[in-house]
């Protein structure tokens, strides 16, 4: 991705230089202070477009004073296109009300390299700026912007030289017109920019993204806070979460594929800081493979018809709840076993009692990573079973 970045910035900078060296040859011919305003503008616009390409190679640099990386590089950038949009605004301004009236030579063929100063910057910002959202570059974004400001103020210049043609005298009219437009650029870059070096968070729907993909990741019972920042075009973010599993080694297996996922389905994540504390349970869940809503314990997890789901309190072992849920994967030809253990991981069960051994399954690596434990029991009946859960929790 940075290499396409900086093919964009070079890009960019080869147009610029075409459009100041039209800009002023037209400016020579005709006299119109508009295209001399216009054709400063793009001056600018050629030092602006090598800072964006100094910042998409300097930011992805390490160093030991900056081991994270020069990440907001890109954002300093943006800020300095701004600062420079505004010195060019400057100039347009001082010169359209400090000097005198000259009169522009006008001819209309120049109204097709006036056409030209408009069409180019108005198709390369449409896809600067679907390049820069879809690599998330502050720089590109802002280039995008400004190139967007180009069209209008070239459309001014348009209308401008058309008018001197025509033999209305409205040339520094025209260079007036184009300040609020530079003006309001400025300032979109300034602020945007401001809010990456100051830290402000991620926006709104990506940090729905990231939650959404965290809230439904085998394992996590709640999502205690998500933080998230940009810096330049690359994300980072902070995620606390309670976890199923009380063991450490499973809870880092769990952050790890954690992570994974969310690099997957969100792009330009450089850092994910994940924080996990085990869940504080007051009860248990437990889950039994049934033959028959009777209660008979079955032989196979994917082939059961039934599943129970028991939950019993630590302290007493009292029986809070009990139910008996239909198994919808029993007729499944693949995988069964699989789309049921990840049912009961949906139906929050923390202990699962077998009459197979699950080892070295596809069951029993979904089971382990949502923190399932596993039991092989020898009990017949589901009442068989919840005598046992009894004995054996008082006991302990």
């Amino acid at each position: 991705m940075n290499g396409t970045l900086e093919r964009m910035g070079v890009f960019s900078l080869i147009i610029n230089i075409g459009l100041v060296v039209l800009k002023l040859g037209l400016a020579a011919l005709s006299g119109s202070l508009a295209l001399t305003a216009s054709a400063t503008d793009s001056a600018v616009d050629i030092f602006a477009s090598l800072a964006v390409l100094v910042g998409l190679v300097i930011s992805k640099r390490k160093t030991r004073t900056f081991p994270f990386g020069l990440y907001k590089v890109e954002n300093v950038v943006s800020i300095v296109i701004a600062l420079l949009i505004l010195a060019a605004g400057y100039e347009i301004a001082k010169e359209a009300i400090g000097r005198a009236a000259a009169p522009v030579t006008a001819e209309w063929w120049m109204l097709l390299g006036v056409g030209l100063t408009v069409i180019v910057p108005l198709v390369w910002s449409r896809y600067e700026m679907r390049v820069g959202k879809a690599a998330n570059s502050p720089s590109l974004m802002a280039e995008a912007r400004h190139y967007q400001t180009d069209v209008l103020s070239s459309l001014i210049v348009f209308a401008s030289v058309a008018a001197s043609a025509l033999g209305f005298g409205v040339d520094r009219i025209g260079a007036l017109l184009i300040l609020p437009f530079i003006a309001m650029s400025a300032w979109d870059l300034i602020a945007d920019g401001m809010k990456v070096l100051l830290d402000a968070s991620l926006d709104a729907e990506t940090l729905g993204e990231v939650r959404a993909i965290v809230e439904s990741f085998p394992g996590v019972v709640q999502v205690k806070s998500l933080v998230g920042r940009n810096s330049g075009w690359y994300r980072f973010l902070q995620v606390d979460i309670v976890v199923r599993t009380s063991g450490l080694d499973k809870a880092h297996r769990l952050s790890e594929g954690l992570e994974e996922a969310i690099r997957d389905g969100v792009s330009n994540v450089e850092r994910v800081v994940i924080h996990y504390e085990p869940q504080l349970k007051t009860s248990v869940v437990y889950g039994v493979p049934l033959s028959d809503p009777s209660g008979t314990i079955s032989e196979h997890l994917g082939k059961a018809s039934y599943f129970a789901l028991m939950e019993l309190k630590v302290d007493d072992a009292s029986l809070v709840r009990q139910e008996i849920v239909v198994n919808p994967y029993q007729a499944d030809e693949k995988q069964k076993g699989l789309q049921a253990a990840r049912m009961l991981v949906d139906q929050g069960v923390d202990v699962l009692l077998l009459k197979e051994s699950l080892e070295g399954k596809g069951p029993s690596y979904v089971l382990a990573d949502a923190g399932v434990e596993t039991r092989i029991t020898d009990a017949r009946t589901l009442g068989e079973i919840l005598s046992e859960l009894e004995g054996h929790l008082k006991e302990s």
